[in-house]
């Protein structure tokens, strides 16, 4: 992955924000949106594609645009600053191949040991009963 490569195909948009300001709000377009086109996209491999695809269905719309806000801050460049980083994190857990898992064998002397206390737990049960005659 090319981070630099990734962050040249971002565009921008500076739209209103809602929320606390008071008049700031009204005049300043402080809220960032963040769209990448995954389809378009020339920083990734078929195979990165397919994997983010899978991996971030939900939040990519039909045309395979992912789509991010921010409107935390008063400032758009700080916005824009927080909206790329989680942008580029999003991105990165997306691109983690899980390891594959090897199930364990189970040691026989865990079995042995198994088979041993459920034996004794047996014959415990068995003095417990009446005598047969």
């Amino acid at each position: 992955m090319e981070t630099e490569k990734i962050i040249s195909e971002l565009s921008y948009k500076a739209v209103r924000s809602s929320g606390a300001g008071g008049q700031n709000v009204n005049k300043v377009s402080s809220k960032v949106v963040l769209t990448f086109d995954l389809h378009h996209s020339q920083a990734l491999n078929e195979a990165e594609k397919l994997l983010i695809e899978t991996k971030l269905s939900s939040r990519l719309t039909a045309d395979l645009v992912l789509i991010l806000n921010c409107d935390e801050d008063r400032s758009q460049f700080r916005n824009k600053e927080t909206v790329t980083k989680r942008f580029l994190e999003l991105i990165k857990t997306a691109l983690q191949v899980p390891k594959v898992r090897k199930p364990t064998k189970i040691p026989k002397s865990v079995i042995r040991k198994r088979i041993k206390d459920k034996k004794s737990i047996s014959e415990v049960k068995k003095n417990r009963r009446k005598p047969d005659f």
